[in-house]
């Protein structure tokens, strides 16, 4: 195995990471209402647990309103005890078949928790980052160990993979300061 094939193994390991940090800042509510802040939200309905966008419309209707349209109107109670439970801290007003949900300003407190969460879940992915490096690195080394990695190709290798881990570090970087521009707003 060369260290072309392990750095080639890797890279969809860290986009499945980067991935998985940009669906949590999807579910980090800035200061508009993103559908995707509910969309997810467990409901218990007839007995069974499902996410509300199994059981109806989720859209946005404005800069801080949510409009949740039920596929049947026998949602329409199982979701509104969902949404109750939930910690967005909104109004909520039903009507026949349509529940609008009212999100409230975002206080300063909200602001700086936001912003701390936001750090961990980076620095989280981060560190996973650098365990999926360390990993190939150790690979690399044991490579050049056995024979199948030369030693010029172990720093080649060395230098493509430190390439890699700051290019998604960097990413990383950039998703970050997007989401807390949107907060600051």
């Amino acid at each position: 195995m060369t260290y072309q094939d392990i750095i080639k193994r890797i890279t969809p390991e860290l986009e499945e990471l980067i991935g998985h940090l940009w669906e949590e800042m999807i579910k980090m509510r800035t200061g508009r209402a993103d559908p995707s802040l509910i969309a997810d939200l467990r409901v218990n309905c007839f007995g069974q647990e499902f996410s509300l966008k199994q059981l109806a419309v989720v859209s946005s209707a404005g800069a801080k309103e949510i409009m949740i349209q039920p596929w049947d109107n026998s949602y329409l109670e199982p979701i509104l005890a969902s949404l109750s439970r939930s910690s967005l801290g909104s109004g909520m007003m039903a009507e026949k078949n349509l529940i609008r949900l009212s999100l409230p300003p975002l206080t300063e407190e909200y602001r700086k928790n936001f912003l701390r969460i936001l750090s961990e879940r980076a620095e989280e992915q981060r560190i996973m980052i650098r365990k999926v490096r360390d990993r190939a690195w150790k690979e690399i080394q044991d490579g050049e160990n056995e024979g199948t990695i030369r030693e010029d190709d172990k720093f080649r290798g060395k230098e493509e993979l430190d390439k890699l881990v700051k290019k998604y570090n960097e990413k990383i970087e950039e998703m970050t300061e997007k989401k807390k521009k949107e907060v600051m707003e």
